[in-house]
């Protein structure tokens, strides 16, 4: 078995060409990007929240491969995407040569990252869910017609920064963001949004860590 890294699932024609045909089939449906811009910065995250809280740099990288591969299953339909996605990366994992253990853990990390059903189940769960669901920005939206938004878009329009911040002393996660008031107040992001928080929440609290949210230079958790 070999070592798998994450620079070669990034160069992987099968992982692109899914990531390119998921994120094109979301568009179809009216979803806000799923691409090669999400699965980057959601990879980059998921690695250093595992490295910035004391992991070591062979879990960092398998949870930003879980980062990059994440959302393949979108190819499938939004539906169940999750579980779709865990079994598409096992197999894709394991024909690249990954040992079939770190294959499984990339792969329950990948089913479990959806908040209507996802459950923390391993350290790379929790760094993939943090990563994934700090990503709210207005550059994920793909409709320009600001007249047609619906909540979705209009609160991913609406934040202007998002950043999340690990501080591994005091051992928090913190997702920092700037909103437009005058487009989505931050009530609607909470609409639609506290259940992934209170993923975040669950998935801090698995690396013996705190999460907390500030919007608006406001503490709001």
């Amino acid at each position: 078995m070999d070592v798998i890294t994450l620079a070669e699932v990034q160069n992987n024609i099968q992982v692109k060409t899914l990531i390119k045909k998921a994120d094109e089939n979301l568009g179809a449906l009216g979803y806000t990007e799923h691409g090669f811009r999400h699965c980057r910065l959601t990879a980059k995250a998921a690695c250093r929240v595992i490295s910035e809280l004391k992991g070591d740099a062979r879990e960092a990288e398998l949870a930003g491969i879980a980062g990059f591969i994440h959302d393949i299953g979108n190819v499938m339909g939004r539906r169940e995407h999750d579980v779709a996605g865990a079994i598409m990366a096992l197999r894709i994992l394991q024909d690249m040569g990954m040992p079939l253990e770190e294959a499984a853990d990339v792969a329950a990390a990948i089913g479990n990252h959806d908040e209507e059903e996802g459950r923390v189940v391993n350290r790379i769960t929790a760094a993939l869910i943090l990563a994934d669901k700090s990503d709210v920005h207005r550059s994920r939206v793909r409709n320009r017609d600001i007249s047609t938004f619906d909540i979705h878009d209009r609160v991913n329009y609406a934040v202007e920064e998002s950043r999340l911040n690990i501080d591994p002393d005091k051992k928090i996660v913190t997702l920092f963001l700037r909103i437009d008031t005058s487009m989505s107040q931050v009530m609607e992001y909470f609409e639609i949004f506290l259940s992934r928080m209170v993923m975040c929440r669950r998935a801090a609290s698995f690396l013996d860590a705190r999460f907390a949210l500030i919007i608006n230079e406001v503490d709001l958790l």
